[in-house]
Formats: C-alpha cells, structure tokens, sequence
C-alpha cells in the first residue's frame, strides 16, 4: 500500500509492487549466475520514507537493476524514469509499465515531469539519470552535458536529492559492445548524502552540487575497484582519467552526442565500435 493520496484517498499500488518484487528477484538470480560481486555503500543515506529523487550516473543498459538495491534495503522501491521506446518493446516494455516506472518522451518530457511529480507528492521514489544517455568515457560527463530534470523535481517537491555512483556493471552490457557473460565481475555502488534543496536554490545549483557528489563518490569507487586492467592503455572499460582505453574529451562526447542521434532515430546505427572494442 502506497502513501494516501491528498484528500484522504488511498492509492493502491499492490500489482506494480508485486511486479517489482518478482523481477527483483529475478534480477538476484541473475545476478547469481553471473557470479556479481555485489558491494553497496551508504544505503543508510537513502530516508526509508517520505518522497525521494535519487540521481545516479549512468554506465550501462542496466544499471537501474543496481541502482535500486539501496532503496530496496531501506524497504523502498524506485520508480524510473526511462526513455519510451523501452515502454514499447514486446518484453520490456510490459514489466516497465507493470512495475509503475515512467516513460520519457525524448521530444517534450512534460509528461513524464508531472507524473513525476505526482508519484513524489505521494511519497514514493523516483530515479533519473541526469546524463540522459550513457557515457563512452565511463565517467560522469562534464556539468555542462547534465539535464535538470532530477533537480527540478526536488525543487518543487521540497524532496531530498540522493546522489548514487555505480561502476562495474558497463563491463557486462553497455554502449557499443556486445554483452558479457564472463562471471566474477566486481560492481559497486556508492549512495551519498542526500542534498536538501536550499531555500531559493534553483535547479541549476543544485545540479551542480550533485555532480561534485556523484564526482567524489564515482572517485571512491573507482579507486576501490579491485581488479584493474594489466595493461590499463589497451582496457576499453578503463576510464582515459586513470590511464586507461575508453574515449575521453571531445572522441567521447561526439559518441555520447551520436548515441543520442541514434536513440531518436535522427541517424543510422553504426557497430564499428564495438568491432573496435571487443569484451574484455
């Protein structure tokens, strides 16, 4: 049962919560089989009631399976907002609306906004990435490349915003390589303070508080990882920044750019890059 609704009415939510629960465990399973070795942090951070956005950088097509383990251990569950065309898809597109998360029209996200902002009136959680798209450079991308959507939403809603860092998981499935089966893979994920709004703080500000968050929590992580590249130059995983092969700079934001082209279908796909870059 999800938190009354203003008048006094209760808004029942006990078919996406049971969705939720099983694909949960579903994901565990998985997660099992991949042997993943699992190491959340700070999942105290996330308040275990009342509304939440939390904002977390975005490394991989599934991240959102780790992203929301923190919540889950405070009793909670996401809602995400994610691009539509995923609310279309013959199987995913059915579990998504099943396990309440909004779909985002790329073109105008109004929609998505006030039903975001509804779920947080409510009381619930909902998750946003503020990259929008994944990053070639495995890295949090430059402020200047950050939508505001997540902190609009805390703006207005008064809610707290969680930042979340999380590595690892782009080395299973992510931007221009084939998945990974490959067991044992190490993946973390870090969830700072949360960052109230301040009194008159606008969306930009708190954006830009946000991203010194996730910067030194993304730093932490990458510094705990625990099994680095041998030859670090020629690990297309390995963030530039740590002297490793992934793009960084303009190479990574012209991908990043042609990512997007591609997920509004303004361009063609090209895979040349994950022939360039085979799974390590």
């Amino acid at each position: 049962m999800a938190p009354n609704r203003p008048g006094g009415r209760l808004r029942t939510t006990v078919v996406p919560d049971l969705t939720y629960r099983v694909v949960i465990r579903v994901c565990r399973v998985l997660f099992r089989l991949l042997g993943l070795r699992l190491e959340v942090t700070g999942a105290e951070h996330l308040p275990a009631s009342g509304p939440v956005v939390v904002a977390a950088n975005h490394a991989s097509f599934v991240d959102f399976m780790v992203v929301g383990l923190p919540a889950v251990a405070r009793g909670r569950l996401v809602r995400f907002m994610a691009k539509e065309s995923v609310f279309r898809a013959p199987v995913s597109g059915p579990l998504m609306r099943g396990m309440g998360h909004l779909p985002v029209d790329r073109r105008s996200g109004t929609v998505a906004a006030r039903r975001a902002l509804h779920l947080l009136r409510a009381g619930e959680v909902v998750g946003i990435y503020p990259e929008a798209t994944i990053g070639h450079a495995f890295h949090l991308k430059d402020r200047a490349d950050l939508r505001l959507g997540a902190a609009h939403l805390a703006v207005a809603t008064g809610a707290p915003l969680v930042p979340v860092a999380q590595w690892g998981l782009h080395r299973v499935f992510t931007v221009g390589q084939r998945p990974s089966l490959r067991r044992g893979r190490w993946v973390g994920v870090a969830v700072g303070e949360p960052l109230h709004p301040r009194p008159g703080e606008d969306a930009t500000s708190l954006t830009d508080r946000w991203h010194s968050a996730v910067t030194d929590l993304l730093a932490d992580v990458q510094r705990r990882y625990p099994d680095p590249p041998a030859d670090p130059a020629t690990a297309w995983w390995w963030p530039a920044h740590l002297g490793g092969g992934a793009p960084a700079g303009a190479e990574a934001r012209d991908l990043d750019l042609r990512a997007v082209a591609v997920a509004d279908g303004l361009v063609g796909d090209r895979r040349d890059t994950a022939a360039a870059h085979p799974p390590a």
